[in-house]
């Protein structure tokens, strides 16, 4: 476990010594054919730390991994920085497993129920920074950092363990993960975050970065905006919105942030049925709530979920497209949510009226 060398270093989960990154890298270097897997749906972070740590290993063994994600890139901003930064990345699905000997995960945990790599297979390389949901001294080596902002952070440290040269497009990378899962170090972020931030800044093409916050977006990403409004319901301190069918699953994420920003709501839950799955986002400006639990017992037996305390989502499986079963669902999950909150229930009212 790579918490034990970073013991002998320095403090647990905060240390990346050339010494300790040597040795993942002295133990992937001559094995074979390496995989990186994103979870499904890949964000800026999660595409950032799969790209630097295939950078890293390509300096470190000459290996070039490749990179794989399940599901779609449907967000604006996603997909033009998959593009502008010419990121080489793959569908899982176009992969067989047993032409690697080497399979990392990033950004994700095995059995989170969030990535489309098989549960019964081998996994070596765990680096991430939600909270970890068991106990990973079965994988070779298991970073796992919950009080990191970021997944690009830790890699960025590994980076600048091993002193690579990064690049502009990978600087632009990087920033760009940590200021938006960040929120530009206004959500959930550590002195870690902000030291890779303040680094990378200069290095980062401040061009590509103003059109990664400035997509082009289609008149349906309007047409989702007004469908969330007009579903809105305010129960006191918490907001609740159905999207119903969706053809981009990035979208639910987007609307519970977008809709915290509402007057004296302090809590958000957003659903979207994506694919025959209830995808669920729940967010909050109370940094002592604790979703990523609640949100596992809000849903247990039924899906499954994870994420940090002001940020969190999950997916209930094999939902029916009917309106009127989706809608089942919503009142069943608001019900949960409001009480796992430790909040009264409140009569719902409409957004538009409140």
């Amino acid at each position: 476990m790579v918490e034990e060398a970073l013991e002998e270093h320095d403090s647990p989960g905060h240390c990346c010594g050339s010494t300790i990154v040597d040795r993942l890298i002295d133990w992937v270097r001559g094995k074979g054919r390496i995989l990186i897997v994103t979870h499904d749906n890949p964000d800026p972070d999660a595409l950032a730390a799969a790209v630097s740590l295939r950078h890293l290993l390509l300096m470190g063994t000459g290996e070039e991994a490749v990179v794989a994600f399940g599901g779609v890139i449907g967000r604006s901003e996603n997909r033009l920085m998959v593009d502008a930064l010419e990121l080489d990345i793959v569908p899982i699905s176009e992969l067989d497993f047993d032409d690697f000997s080497v399979v990392c995960m990033v950004d994700t945990q095995p059995g989170t129920g969030n990535n489309s790599y098989p549960q019964d297979r081998p996994l070596h390389v765990l680096i991430d920074h939600h909270p970890p949901l068991r106990d990973y001294s079965d994988i070779f080596w298991a970073d796992v950092r919950p009080d990191y902002g970021a997944s690009a952070t830790i890699l960025f440290e590994y980076l600048r363990a091993q002193k690579v040269s990064i690049a502009t497009r990978l600087a632009t990378c990087l920033f760009y993960a940590i200021k938006s899962e960040t929120q530009d170090l206004g959500r959930e972020w550590s002195k870690f975050d902000r030291d890779a931030y303040l680094y990378l800044l200069p290095l980062a093409n401040n061009q590509i970065l103003y059109r990664l916050s400035h997509p082009p977006v289609p008149n349906d990403y309007y047409l989702t905006f007004h469908r969330a409004i007009n579903n809105a319901k305010v129960y006191g301190k918490v907001l609740v919105f159905n999207l119903f069918r969706i053809e981009n699953p990035d979208l639910v994420a987007e609307l519970a942030d977008f809709l915290l920003r509402q007057e004296e709501v302090s809590y958000v839950m957003g659903l979207g049925w994506y694919r025959g799955d209830e995808l669920i986002s729940v967010r909050t400006t109370d940094p002592d709530a604790r979703l990523g639990s609640i949100i596992r017992e809000m849903i247990s037996g039924m899906g499954t979920a994870g994420g940090h305390g002001m940020m969190a989502g999950g997916q209930v499986r094999g939902v029916d497209e009917e309106k009127g079963a989706q809608h089942e669902l919503e009142l069943l999950l608001t019900r949960r949510y409001i009480k796992l909150l430790g909040l009264q229930s409140e009569p719902g009212v409409s957004l538009l009226e409140t």
